[in-house]
């Protein structure tokens, strides 16, 4: 790959994911302080759009992208039309005039996660080798996101509206920017649309597979108490007085960049089925850590569990899209991945957004104050559950799997 493609790449996947954790991390503080009248169960609510966004986002990518405008363009299209989303929801006061506009919004950005993806494989002759190197830039745009906020002490100082319009100018320059990048065009062109297809449900057949159906279940399952950190962690560190709450989450990503380096040294070491164990088994700690923390003689607990998100993430998330790689062969790769992000980014934690609402809602001990001692012991419990079961009935039983 020359240089300069690499740069624009990275530089892409840079833009890409600072304009999401630029506002993503503290938008259940966002909805609580800034939008009137709000409730706990509208967090949930709120975060949700990220699971609708990930069912209807195989559609936008399979048929248009696919089948009819280069995808460069078509990211430059959404990241246009989303920095005026993003101003907009920086300005709004009411969570009911607030939800439509975010719910748009993330309809149209979660198919962009897999158009950088796309742009940058067609530019690779050996992705396996090339790709991760692009990525961690992504990673990178993430951290510096949550520095940033926390720097510049926007949630100390009630100014997460701010979080909003640093987004929405990254998301105008991306969608400049994506025009420049390499022609990216349909790949199927005049080929006729399926379904099926789209939603990876070709790759339904490996659920007849005893070990893969168990890893499937626990993925959904995993994602339950997965919407819990994702939806009432910042809110969580802000209430109990953590200072630069969102700088401090994202050494949680710098976690998940040294581990995602790492990890080959483990699987050699450990195979498939004990790194999905140890992914369940970080998520029961960080749990209890939270549980257990407080930002006195504790706080150390409350840092361990957000630098956790390394082995949560990546052992289990980053090793189940392997596993799946692995199970699904040549046939069905595709489809395969694409049917497993279904099932967690859009069942399992779709499932876990509904229920964690109302769950940290029913420990409200005041306007402004919870029992997050108990609220963070049920999303403990059920990554507990999970992986009791998992351990109990998953087999790796299958040759490809074992090579790992």
């Amino acid at each position: 790959m020359k240089s300069a493609i690499r740069v624009q790449l990275s530089f892409m996947m840079f833009l890409e994911f600072f304009i999401w954790g630029a506002w993503f991390v503290t938008l259940g503080t966002f909805v609580l302080k800034n939008l009137e009248g709000t409730t706990d169960s509208q967090v949930g609510v709120a975060f949700l759009t990220q699971s609708i966004g990930a069912v209807i986002a195989p559609f936008i990518v399979g048929i248009i992208a696919d089948r009819f405008v280069s995808a460069q363009v078509i990211l430059a299209v959404i990241h246009l039309v989303g920095a005026a989303l993003l101003w907009t929801c920086s300005g709004m006061t009411s969570f009911d005039n607030f939800y439509p506009v975010l719910l748009v919004y993330m309809i149209l950005y979660m198919p962009t996660l897999a158009l950088v993806n796309s742009i940058s494989f067609r530019q690779m002759h050996d992705p396996s080798k090339e790709f991760s190197f692009i990525r961690v830039f992504g990673t990178v745009g993430w951290i510096i996101a949550g520095l940033l906020i926390g720097w510049l002490q926007w949630e100390q100082t009630n100014s997460l509206a701010l979080t909003f319009k640093m987004a929405a100018g990254a998301s105008l320059l991306l969608g400049l920017f994506s025009f420049t990048l390499p022609k990216t065009p349909p790949t199927k062109k005049g080929t006729q649309i399926s379904v099926k297809e789209i939603l990876g449900l070709d790759a339904i057949r490996m659920l007849k597979s005893r070990s893969y159906l168990l890893f499937f279940l626990a993925s959904i399952a995993i994602c339950i108490p997965l919407a819990f950190y994702y939806n009432f962690t910042n809110p969580f560190l802000n209430e109990i007085g953590m200072k630069a709450a969102a700088g401090k989450q994202s050494m949680g990503q710098m976690s998940e960049f040294i581990f995602m380096l790492i990890m080959p040294v483990f699987f050699s070491k450990l195979g498939v089925k004990k790194m999905l164990a140890l992914g369940m088994l970080a998520w029961v700690v960080r749990y209890t850590l939270f549980a257990y923390g407080n930002v006195d003689a504790n706080n150390w607990m409350l840092i361990s569990g957000i630098v956790l998100h390394g082995i949560c993430y990546d052992f289990f998330f980053v090793t189940g899209q392997i596993y799946t790689d692995k199970v699904a062969g040549e046939e069905f790769k595709s489809s395969a991945q694409g049917f497993v992000t279904l099932a967690t980014y859009g069942v399992g934690m779709l499932i876990g957004f509904l229920i964690s609402g109302p769950i940290v809602e029913a420990y409200k001990t005041g306007p402004d104050t919870h029992n997050w001692h108990s609220i963070w012991l049920i999303p403990a419990g059920i990554a507990a559950v999970v992986l009791v079961l998992f351990m109990l009935f998953f087999k790796d039983s299958n040759s490809k799997q074992k090579a790992l």
